[in-house]
């Protein structure tokens, strides 16, 4: 977990930093999500000078295990406290800081304030009284932060991210379909097959074996038949409605069987396969299967964008290292970030121009230099503000080839 202290053109005891504006996604022609609102209320908070703290936490089973969590986060909180002086000149306002990290800390305590999800996100500030509690399906890395404003950026970007995917849940004579994004499932409208019903004895008897023959061509026949008939309903809600991906799911191997029946736009967008049964699934349990598989597929992500890291390098197509991909993503090449997952490292912004540095000195021709405790995390937040494709890597073998930041870029 790493720590951001930075200043803003608000008002928190330093010198303005370049801010560019951001605005919450619009919202699609139906009611806007709990988050969408949400977003509309944290983009438009008037700060009006009071420091806001920022915290994205991770709440995967690694992180809840005997409270590692907390004591993440307590650690640091204390880092924050001893930055304050240098970094949030006003009294008054490190009190009120002080305050609400305390405030995250308190409200972590407790188990029961922990949502089911992945994540979480709060946003503090007692000088306008917020403080709100977000549950995430995901979060890139945790990281807590003092600026002028409510870092929503990760927020904001996770349902672009996420996108809308296509589960089917399915057995050999139904389909469920479910439109599933980062916060919820929804069911759509779902198939039923025409089925031969079993029994003891199946089909006639004209001679051995060949009632039992005929029988189990039938059922082969309505499986096939049941299978392209969902093939066609995906490819046809995915033309009304492109997907960012598709997700199959069944009580046995009914759900890989309907893949040889995709169309390829659909193949190559393919996430994975799920075990669920069509008769007992919820949206709930749905939607927690389609968040492991997309999960299971990122990881997979994570590997083939290290491999192409390694292959892009010698042609100056890829950067790898703190200074070179900071100084990479200030210009705007970084088409895709890519992050060792505990890496963190002090640096320092530049005021005039907002480009992240490794020393003081880099800043000298650009206004001096504001200090940041974690460099990679404000690098992080640069990225979501560019729009780029953030990628944060945990598993280890992968992650040893990353020199703490590394860029795929789009243009040398």
């Amino acid at each position: 977990m790493g720590v951001t202290v930075s200043r803003s053109s608000s008002d928190v005891g330093g010198q303005p930093a370049v801010r560019r504006p951001f605005a919450a996604p619009r919202p699609d022609a139906r009611a806007p999500s709990a988050i969408h609102l949400q977003l509309e209320r944290l983009t438009r908070t008037n700060a009006a000078g009071h420091p806001v703290v920022s915290c994205y936490l991770k709440l995967e089973p690694r992180d809840r295990s005997r409270g590692k969590y907390l004591i993440k986060i307590k650690n640091r909180v204390k880092q924050v406290k001893a930055a304050l002086p240098q970094l949030v000149r006003d009294r008054t306002a490190q009190e009120a800081v002080a305050r609400d990290l305390d405030r995250v800390v308190e409200h972590l305590r407790s188990p029961a304030n922990l949502p089911g999800a992945q994540g979480l996100a709060i946003f503090a500030s007692e000088g306008i009284g917020l403080f709100e509690v977000t549950p995430m399906p995901l979060i890139h890395r945790s990281r807590l932060a003092v600026d002028g404003t409510p870092l929503v950026r990760e927020l904001a970007a996770m349902e672009d991210e996420f996108g809308r995917v296509l589960t089917v849940v399915l057995d050999r004579t139904s389909a469920r379909f479910f439109e599933v994004t980062a916060y919820h499932a929804t069911e759509l409208p779902s198939l039923r097959a025409d089925s031969t019903r079993g029994g003891r004895f199946h089909g006639d008897k004209d001679g051995p074996g060949w009632g039992e023959h005929n029988y189990h061509n039938r059922i082969r026949e309505e499986k096939q038949r049941h299978f392209e008939s969902i093939a066609r309903e995906l490819f046809a809600r995915d033309r009304r409605q492109p997907a960012h991906g598709i997700v199959l799911a069944g009580p046995g191997p009914e759900a890989g069987a309907v893949r040889p029946f995709l169309h390829s736009y659909l193949t190559e967008r393919l996430l994975g396969t799920a075990k669920l049964n069509p008769k007992e699934a919820t949206a709930a349990a749905v939607h927690i299967a389609t968040l492991a598989v997309r999960e299971s597929w990122e990881r997979a992500s994570e590997r083939a964008l290290v491999s192409e890291l390694r292959e892009r390098q010698g042609s100056g197509w890829a950067v790898n290292g703190l200074a070179s991909t900071l100084m990479a993503l200030s210009r705007g090449q970084v088409r895709a970030l890519l992050v060792s997952g505990d890496t963190s490292a002090p640096g320092f912004r530049c005021p005039d121009t907002g480009r992240l540095a490794l020393t003081e000195k880099d800043c000298r021709p650009e206004g001096g230099a504001v200090a940041v405790l974690d460099v990679v995390d404000d690098a992080i937040e640069e990225a979501l503000r560019q729009g780029v494709d953030v990628n944060v890597v945990y598993e280890a073998a992968a992650a040893r080839e990353i020199d703490g930041l590394a860029g795929l870029l789009r243009f040398r």
